[in-house]
């Protein structure tokens, strides 16, 4: 077997910069803080918004993809990875708001070890942020939770998806895997404090896109997040008539 080693992406780093660094690793402790969160939040969607998962067949079984849905609640992000398991699981990454997430030291500790987000600053990330994100993405087999409106709807309704999700994959053959989130806005909409236990809760999951013949610049961008959105509107419930699993066949929805 050959190794190949190297540093840690966040070696020499001080604990605050690390928190917020898109190189952080997450070391025993994260992993066992991350583990630990992942179980609490599958065993409360279960129970309090029995969450409910159609399409499971269509993630990949580890690294590297995108997961992309449409975005109208703080739930979106743990029910999404609520529903990978594994490798996959360990290694994900939902792209979460620096100027929110990470605004102070206690948010970043629980958004960088529980939730295991990286930041993404909206209005100043550089094209630099971006290039290390896409090369984090496929070196390290990462998964990433992403939300390509840029910010949670407020009536429910779809925004049309910027064009960050191209900068990661055009070019590439790395999967994005479109779902389609129901319920999360009853659950905890944007104008609420907390979430509203009772309201039921379904992830649908799509077919993955890929974009190997995409060009990596902004007509390509444009074209995947085009392409990846026509995806996600085509799993909402007034588009199909039920779970597709990547052959075409039809499975009942899975419990988390």
């Amino acid at each position: 077997m050959d190794w190949n080693l190297r540093p840690a992406r966040d070696l020499g780093l001080t604990p605050a910069d690390r928190l917020r660094s898109l190189g952080r690793e997450p070391g025993l402790v994260g992993l066992a803080v991350n583990t630990a969160w992942r179980r609490a939040v599958r065993a409360y969607l279960r129970t309090a918004h029995r969450f409910r998962i159609e399409g499971h067949d269509n993630l990949p079984r580890s690294g590297p993809f995108v997961m992309i849905a449409n975005h109208a609640s703080h739930l979106d992000a743990l029910a999404l990875s609520a529903a990978l398991r594994g490798p996959a699981a360990r290694r994900a990454h939902a792209l979460a708001a620096g100027d929110l997430f990470f605004a102070n030291s206690a948010r970043a500790a629980l958004s960088a070890y529980a939730i295991n987000a990286l930041p993404v600053w909206r209005g100043r990330s550089r094209r630099g942020d971006l290039d290390t994100m896409r090369a984090r993405l496929a070196e390290d087999s990462l998964a990433y939770i992403l939300f390509p409106e840029g910010t949670r709807s407020r009536t429910g309704e779809m925004a049309p998806f910027q064009p960050g999700l191209g900068m990661l994959v055009a070019g590439t053959d790395i999967p994005v895997v479109p779902c389609w989130l129901e319920g999360a806005r009853e659950a905890w909409p944007a104008q609420s404090r907390l979430p509203r236990p009772g309201r039921p809760l379904t992830l649908t999951i799509g077919p993955p896109l890929q974009f190997p013949e995409t060009r990596n610049d902004r007509t390509g961008w444009e074209a995947v997040s085009s392409r990846a959105e026509a995806a996600v509107r085509g799993l909402a419930p007034s588009r199909q008539g039920g779970a597709q699993t990547a052959g075409g066949g039809q499975k009942p929805p899975k419990p988390v």
